[in-house]
């Protein structure tokens, strides 16, 4: 067996100026030694556990393993440090170290034969002075603050939250044993997924984005790299503390107020981002009482100085150093489907310097013309990807209505987006569970070498 191709990331940029947004802004069954930052506690050590409350928030359906799980071991008490084993660590960061950890008694016990059988979760360690002294208590608390608020099939399930001492705090999360997309990319043939592949991923994130969206928060870090496989095969959207809050007002439209010549009407049904948006049966009801008009939810007002993301991926408004909206995760969009499809990104260049010339200078190309067999699909994609990744910010597709006028377009004709988790994913992750020495989904870097972590 041939041992796949180990990818290196990329990595994200911060550097903040000024943000101004209309809203407010191995495995083991002994002891674990926890290194964090150059300090240590030992599990075996630990004081009596604290009394700050756990926060238990299930994000998808009642039969989640994972959740049932943990319901199961709770019996109406707080959770703590004690109640998880660790496993092995999965990656560290600037504040933080993630391990790979299980419940310590769970209810039913797993089979030891069976390793399949035992739930995984991926614990964060913080380091409150560590987050402080680099001056990233920010980006961690923006981190919380978005993993509290969504609920959504493809982004991260918060199953809680707790702290171990005043200056160690903890944050349970699902696992994902697929690895990310960029990882996955470069086992392909050619470094390439095919456009069925490419279009299903495509069309996952771009509801997470929308649903993101929605809650007036903008992503700004989309990248193959933060894009993981959940154990059936779909995604889940990773590292939010680049994110930006502000405030979407959603309306009503009609599909001939998006043309030329219309001026967008005035906002209804005002929500603040701190209400649910989802709810079937009255967005059901509200839309055939509309007359086909569409429900937009777009911050469009949100406007921001703030140089982050990846080089490859910022948009020309960031490379240029102008103020940046919601149009920024429309432009990373196209970037991503770009790279899905032809191996790379657009706009990449020798240097960082020279990736962000080319991003604000040089047009768009594309390495070929498509081929007789997949001439109309690849040439629905390469017009969509054009839509996106147009310079100008107010005539980017979706920088309007969103991800509403982007399903819309050609290259996703016959995909029934209420339905894509009913779809087999391109690629289903083994059943059998991570082993105690494999490299993980969150590990990043070369496996001789502990990663930096990228997911917080």
């Amino acid at each position: 067996m041939t041992t796949p191709h180990r990818a290196t990331p990329r990595h994200s940029t911060t550097a903040t100026t000024t943000t101004t947004s209309p809203s407010t802004s191995s495995s083991s069954t002994g002891p674990v030694s926890v290194s964090v930052a150059h300090l240590s506690f030992d599990s075996a050590s630990l004081p009596n556990p604290p009394t700050f409350p756990a926060i238990i928030k299930p994000h998808r359906s009642s039969s989640d393993s994972s959740y049932s799980a943990l319901s199961l071991s709770l019996r109406h008490r707080p959770l703590s440090f004690r109640d998880f084993r660790l496993l092995r660590r999965v990656g560290s960061g600037d504040t933080g170290t993630v391990f790979l950890c299980s419940l310590a008694h769970p209810s039913p016990p797993p089979s030891t034969e069976d390793n399949s059988s035992r739930t995984y979760y991926a614990m964060k360690v913080v380091d409150r002075v560590e987050a402080e002294r680099k001056k990233k208590t920010e980006r961690v608390e923006t981190e919380r603050r978005v993993l509290r608020m969504v609920n959504h099939p493809f982004l991260p399930t918060l199953y809680a939250e707790f702290e171990v001492s005043s200056r160690f705090s903890c944050v349970m999360m699902e696992y994902c044993e697929g690895g990310d997309l960029h990882a996955l990319r470069h086992r392909l043939p050619n470094r390439r997924f095919p456009l069925s592949s490419s279009r299903f991923y495509a069309a996952e994130v771009l509801l997470a984005l929308e649903y993101l969206h929605m809650l007036g928060i903008i992503y700004r870090d989309l990248k193959p790299e933060n894009v993981l496989i959940r154990s059936d095969g779909h995604i889940m959207l990773s590292d939010f503390d680049l994110s930006l809050f502000s405030d979407a007002v959603p309306s009503i439209e009609s599909p001939s107020m998006s043309q030329p010549g219309h001026d967008p009407p005035s906002p209804c049904l005002p929500i603040t981002t701190h209400i649910r948006i989802f709810r079937p049966r009255k967005m059901q009801s509200l839309n055939a009482a509309a007359g086909g008009r569409l429900f937009v939810a777009e911050p469009v007002a949100a406007r921001s100085l703030s140089f982050v993301g990846t080089h490859e991926y910022v948009s020309p408004e960031v490379a240029s150093g102008k103020s940046h909206g919601s149009a920024v995760d429309w432009w990373a969009l196209g970037v991503f489907l770009y790279e899905m499809i032809y191996g790379r990104t657009p706009f990449a260049g020798a240097s960082n310097k020279e990736t962000l010339r080319n991003i604000i200078e040089s047009p768009l190309r594309f390495p070929h013309s498509p081929s007789p067999a997949e001439s109309t699909f690849e040439a629905r994609a390469q017009d969509l990807i054009s839509g996106l990744l147009c310079k100008d910010p107010e005539r980017r597709l979706g920088s309007r209505r969103g991800a509403t006028d982007i399903k819309k377009h050609p290259f996703f004709k016959g995909l029934n987006f209420a339905l894509i988790r009913s779809l087999k994913p391109p690629e289903i992750p083994s059943s059998k569970g991570p082993s105690p020495s494999s490299s993980g989904s969150y590990c990043r870097g070369q496996a001789t070498t502990m990663a930096r972590f990228e997911y917080f």
